[in-house]
């Protein structure tokens, strides 16, 4: 052949990283050795293919032209191995990097860690954090194998799963002097507000469905994450609004009750998304079932 197959994925890594080091950190190379696979690439497709800028390197006409086509040849190549190759869970020795935001680390990172101890035990998990920014995690370029929560406009190169719906109810302290075993729309308004920052998907979510209800809070305090939740509740007279699956958990903590909103606030959708090249993978698609599988089995207990 008069292509080197080899500096394709290298190729791919520049466009999608748009940086000669991000590239070489992704691809576990030296810069120098990137340099030289960027050199003889330019020399193959004939072309300068990335212009340096000031804050990283830009494709060429050209190189645009030909990424989609080389990114789904290379796809096609990845089905085609993938698919024939097995995978035993009970066997596997593997370390999958998943990027879950906030409410799903609390509510289903554990049970999958449950599922994976019982069924695969040779598979561990490393997490990294999912924010507002999908580029950030590493699953658009394909080092992360899945992000989990709220996917808003995700690029053409991820895939995206529904998991479950989920819905909101409010937490107040057990002995509270005011709320009883209902909520009323002006005891919501009155009452100060505990606010959980991040995740920034959900708390968009939760603002929209207040502003479209019309519904008004007084914020006392904002925290970043839900295990802060219970301790601010319990030694306050303050309320929260958080996700159903969240308040189950804290209805066991006796220094709090779980109420219904006061008015409904819709549910809030809990997706899954990876990279197109992991179709067809069979360790990927195996732990995609199990993730689906926990949270379907999350979203079915009863409320």
């Amino acid at each position: 052949m008069r292509y080197d197959l080899n500096l394709l994925p290298i190729f791919i890594a520049l466009m999608e990283e748009r940086s000669v080091t991000r590239a070489a950190e992704r691809l576990g190379m030296t810069q120098p050795a990137l340099s030289n696979a960027l050199a003889r690439l330019r020399l193959m497709l004939k072309d300068q293919l990335f212009v340096r800028e000031r804050y990283g390197i830009q494709p060429t006409p050209v190189a645009l032209d030909l990424a989609p086509v080389i990114a789904e040849a290379l796809s096609a190549i990845d089905d085609a191995v993938l698919g024939q190759q097995e995978f035993d869970p009970a066997r596997a020795e593997r370390l999958f990097t998943i990027a879950p935001n906030g409410y799903v680390e609390f509510v289903l990172v554990p049970a999958i860690v449950a599922r994976l101890q019982a069924v695969a035990p040779g598979i561990r998990l490393r997490l990294t954090p999912y924010g507002n920014d999908l580029a950030e995690t590493g699953v658009i370029s394909g080092t992360t194998a899945m992000v989990v929560g709220r996917i808003v406009d995700p690029p053409d190169n991820l895939v995206v799963q529904h998991l479950m719906d989920e819905g909101l109810d409010c937490v107040v302290r057990a002995g509270h002097p005011e709320i009883g075993d209902t909520l009323t729309r002006e005891q919501f308004e009155r009452l100060r507000h505990v606010n959980i920052v991040p995740p920034g998907r959900l708390r968009a979510g939760l603002f929209q469905a207040l502003a479209q209800q019309g519904l008004r809070r007084d914020v006392a305090i904002s925290v970043t994450n839900f295990f802060a939740v219970a301790e601010m509740i319990a030694v306050t007279d303050h309320i929260a609004t958080l996700p159903r699956q969240i308040c189950r958990r804290l209805a066991q903590d006796p220094r709090v009750k779980v109420l219904p909103t006061p008015v409904d606030l819709g549910t809030f959708p809990v997706e899954m998304a990876w990279h197109v090249r992991y179709r067809h993978d069979a360790a990927h698609r195996w732990l995609r079932g199990l993730v689906g599988e926990v949270a379907r089995e999350l979203a079915a207990l009863p409320g």
